[in-house]
Formats: structure tokens, sequence, C-alpha cells
């Protein structure tokens, strides 16, 4: 019973870091209006939560295996709740766009300390890969729940009701964290925080970010996009330096040795650039080519919700039967098929019945390969690298996430000729299409990493 409550609050916090990130999306309008964003300048309540979270995950999983993964947890958790408190308080665009940076850091805590608790109270095979399988069908849905949950709470109470929802839920997780999980031992003597690699990690890793979503607005020569890509570089470098010196580097060299975990590195970057990135081209189309409203847009997005759960649970079970990487080829076959229906279901006047076929192919698709490549991640990692390993993967999901918006939305844009209607029509299409591209390079590359899924496996 205990194993059971553990794995249902870790899923939980999965639900709170996937719907923090995307509840945001049909909030956007009302934020705008009601704090006097620049329309240049509203991408940054998503982008800064990105930018951070995207940066501070090697560190984040680096503390959880140092400083223990219930303190770690509890600790994220708090941040969560007090920062969506503070959130929901704002009442101007830089506190708003601060809070969620800070929000931010709390998922870079969050993620790797939850993943790791996983890994590490299941023991690898089935245990493991069914709390992956929940784990996943709570992250999966809420990517898609958060817009339904956004539109509601924004039309019944106003946008900051879409902070406030998280103050209790974070602070029940808090709580639950410290009653279920197990104590963390007493640090030991022997391990040390890698203060200088810690911090050009996360600097460069956090510039490196910003410059991949910013620069496509300010252009890619502009001062800000070349001063921030050279001192990403250079940070990266020292980092680089510093771990091949250091007696307790933040990046164990082993780690790097480990296939089946630089396969999952290049698994979940070309994931987030693809799946994950599908959500911001259908809110467009949803919104702005069929005009629906918030609310409508979030019961849109129900259905791939509920697909994508399904998928995870089938991937799980697909494992045990045909092995991981055979699941994550299926996976990303189907996710390719369903991005390819779905590019031609979209119209400016079609059903959303037209659409369901390509949903559903990408839902399961989506579900099967999120279950699979964090089985592949965690695979014959040791107990105490857990942390990092998942911050390593997870850090790899999201920088494959904003480089794969940033080319899908300059495509978008650079495609998209005539009447602004039909124009915005045929940018998404163009994106979807190049999904359907993408996966089909993932199936190419899991089929020629066969090896080494097969060995973590």
């Amino acid at each position: 019973m205990r194993a059971r409550l553990s794995l249902l609050v870790l899923a939980l916090a999965q639900l709170v870091i996937a719907l923090d990130y995307n509840i945001v999306y049909v909030a956007l309008p009302d934020i705008g209006t009601g704090l006097g964003f620049s329309p240049h300048d509203l991408q940054w309540v998503v982008s800064a939560y990105v930018v951070t979270t995207g940066g501070f995950l090697l560190l984040g999983g680096r503390t959880a295996d140092l400083l223990g993964r219930r303190r770690t947890f509890v600790a994220a958790a708090l941040v969560y709740a007090g920062s969506s408190l503070v959130g929901g308080l704002s009442q101007s665009a830089g506190v708003l766009v601060a809070v969620r940076a800070v929000q931010g850091i709390g998922g870079s805590l969050l993620f790797p300390a939850t993943l790791a608790l996983i890994t590490t109270i299941y023991e690898e095979g089935p245990a493991r890969n069914r709390a992956l399988a929940v784990w996943g069908a709570a992250g999966a849905g809420g990517l898609c729940f958060g817009s339904l949950l956004g539109g509601v709470l924004v039309e019944a109470f106003g946008w900051p009701s879409v902070f406030f929802v998280n103050v209790p839920v974070a602070a029940a997780l808090a709580w639950a964290g410290l009653r279920l999980f197990p104590a963390d031992g007493p640090r030991g003597g022997t391990r040390r925080f890698d203060v200088t690699g810690g911090l050009a990690a996360t600097g460069g890793i956090t510039l490196l970010v910003f410059v991949l979503i910013h620069a496509p607005e300010a252009g890619w020569g502009s001062p800000s996009a070349l001063l921030s890509a050279v001192v990403a570089v250079t940070l990266l470098t020292v980092f680089a330096v510093v771990e091949t010196r250091s007696r307790d580097p933040l990046v164990p060299a082993r780690l790097f040795a480990h296939r089946g975990l630089i396969a999952a590195m290049a698994v979940t970057a070309l994931y987030s650039a693809t799946f994950s990135s599908l959500p911001y081209f259908m809110t467009l189309y949803f919104q702005n080519v069929r005009g629906y409203s918030a609310f409508a847009t979030g019961l849109a997005f129900l259905v791939p919700a509920v697909v994508t759960a399904l998928g995870t649970q089938a991937g799980e079970r697909a494992v045990a039967r045909v092995g991981v990487r055979r699941m994550l080829v299926g996976g990303m076959v189907l996710g390719a098929a369903g991005a390819g229906a779905l590019g031609l279901a979209l119209t400016a006047d079609g059903s959303y019945s037209l659409l369901l076929p390509g949903i559903v192919l990408l839902g399961l698709g989506q579900g099967a390969a999120w279950t699979g490549m964090w089985i592949v991640a965690a695979s014959g990692v040791a107990a105490e690298d857990q942390g990092v390993a998942s911050g390593m993967a997870s850090t790899t999901l999201q920088v494959g996430g904003a480089v794969g918006l940033a080319l899908l939305v300059a495509l978008s844009g650079g495609v998209g000729q005539g009447p602004p209607d039909d124009a915005l029509l045929t940018g998404i299409r163009a994106a979807v299409f190049a999904i359907a591209a993408g996966l089909g390079c993932g199936v190419l590359l899991t089929l020629a990493l066969r090896r080494t899924a097969t060995a973590a496996a």
C-alpha cells in the first residue's frame, strides 16, 4: 500500500510539472491584457519557465543525489507552492516573468528528484517499468489536460486562478513526500558539489536555451543573441574542462560511457522537438484559425490527453512483450503516421472529427515513446547516479524542445504566404508535416541505436 501511495504522489508531482508548463497557454491573452504585456514580451510568460528549467536540470539532478531525493522533492514542491502564490498575486509583467523563472527552478529540482525516487524505490524490471508508465501517463496527459483546466479556470475565475490552483496541490505534495518516501541518509563526507562545474553548466545551458527562444524573434544576428551564444559556448567549454579535472564532477565521466543513457538523451531531444512542439501549433489552429474560445480549445485537447495516457500504459505492456527498442520504433512510426494524417486534415472549416484519426495515432505513439525512453535512461545506472542521469536526459528534453520549436516556428512563418488567415494555416500545416518527417528520422535513429537500447533494456 505504501508503494502505491508513493507512486500516486510521484505521478501527481509529474502532473503538476506538466500542467504548470502548459496551463498558461490559454491564459496568455488575458494575462497580456491584465498586466500590460507587449505582444513581443508576452512569450516570456512561457519562455522564462523553459529557460530556467532547462538550465538548472543538471544541477537539480546532482542536488537530488547529494542532498537526498526526499529533501529535494519536498523543497522543490514548496518552491512551487510559494512561487505560484506570488504569481497569482502579481500586479506587474516583470514580477510575473520573475515568478515563472522561479517556478522553472522548482521544476528543475522536482523533475529529476521525482524520477530518481521512482528508479530507486522500484526495482529495475517490471515493477519499475509499471511505475514509469503511471508516471508517464500523468506527465503526458498533464500537457494536454493543462489546456482544458486552463480554459475552465480562466473563463470562471480569471487568469490568476491558473497559478493559485498549484498552491494547495504543491503544499500537499511536500507533506506527502515527507510522510511516504524513504528517509534520506546523512550526507557522505567523500562526495561534494562541483561548484565551478555546476555554475558553468547552469549558466551555459540557461543561455543556450535563452538564445534558442530569443533569437527567432530578435534575429540570429542581433547583438543580444550573438553575445548570449558566445557566452554560452564559453561557459560550456569551461564546464567540459572543469569536469575532466574535478574530483567530484557534476556529471561523472562514467555516465558518458553508458550507451543506454546516451541513446535515451538522443531520443528525448528528438521526442521533445516533435511531439512536444505539436500543442503550440494546435493551439494556434484551434484559436486563431478556427476561432475556438479558451474553454473550447481545452476541450479539443481532451481526446489527445486521454489517448496519450492510454499510450503510456500500452507502451509498458509492449516492453514486456517485444522489448524497448521495438516499442520505441513502433511509437515513433505511429506518431509519424498520425502527424501526416493530421496535417492533411487541417483545414479552415473542417470538423473536429476529421482530426481524430491523426490525433489518436499521435497520442498512442507519444505515450508509448515517453514510457520507453525513460526506461532506457534509467536502466543500468547506479542508484547514486540516478538523479544526475535523469537530469542529463531531461536537459536534452528541454534543449531539444527549444531547438525544435524554434525551427518549426521559423519554418511556419517562412512558408506562409498570402492573406493572413491562409498564411497561418499553411504555416501550421507545414510545421505538422515537418514533425511527421522528424519522427520518421527518429525511427531511423532508434534503429541505428538498436544495440545500445537493447543492451540498456
